[in-house]
């Protein structure tokens, strides 16, 4: 049986909280995938074949670490929710593997589209981070691409410095950023 542990404390001015996935937001969390994909947004890390209980038993396996695949670290994946609907997600990755250092870093988060612009990326790193450093994790790595300012505004505001820009396949830019949680 899951336990619907809260990972945050939320924000009082709007009510955002980061918490585990329950069985009951699979509609919310489905139609957030379908969104996010037109952002080539992967928001549930799902695999093809998946049911959704399948999912949250992987997402659980993946936080205890147990029986990962190759190149995969122990994981917490949390819905950003206000007033009972999810607005985004953060998945957190407990260390870092070569691949994750140039580009994914420590956690990654998106916003469903009907709810950017308002506040909730700056909130749900912030939350994120101290998810992380609760993990005894001194240094945070955030990564985003070069040409989405939403992210950079997000990542500068909750005290990322830019250490370098590195090339991916197919030319595109990807900003590599630490947060001291010290």
């Amino acid at each position: 049986m899951r336990a619907n542990v809260e990972h945050s404390p939320g924000d009082s001015t709007t009510g955002l909280i980061l918490r585990e996935p329950l069985a009951t937001d699979q509609a919310q969390a489905e139609a957030a995938q379908v969104e996010l994909a037109a952002d080539d947004f992967n928001f549930l890390l799902r695999g093809p074949d998946q049911t959704w209980e399948q999912w949250l038993d992987r997402v659980e396996l993946d936080r205890a670490g147990v029986d990962l695949a190759p190149g995969r670290v122990p994981a917490t994946m949390l819905f950003a929710v206000v007033d009972d609907e999810i607005v985004g997600r953060v998945h957190i990755r407990h260390e870092l593997t070569e691949a994750l250092l140039e580009e994914g870093g420590h956690l990654g988060y998106g916003v469903r589209p009907d709810h950017r612009r308002r506040g909730h990326a700056t909130r749900m790193l912030a939350q994120g981070l101290d998810v992380v450093r609760g993990l005894g994790v001194e240094r945070a790595l955030v990564t985003c691409d070069d040409d989405n300012p939403g992210s950079i505004r997000t990542i500068e505001r909750c005290g990322g410095v830019l250490e370098d820009k590195r090339s991916r396949e197919g030319g595109t830019l990807t900003r590599r950023y630490w947060i001291d949680l010290t």
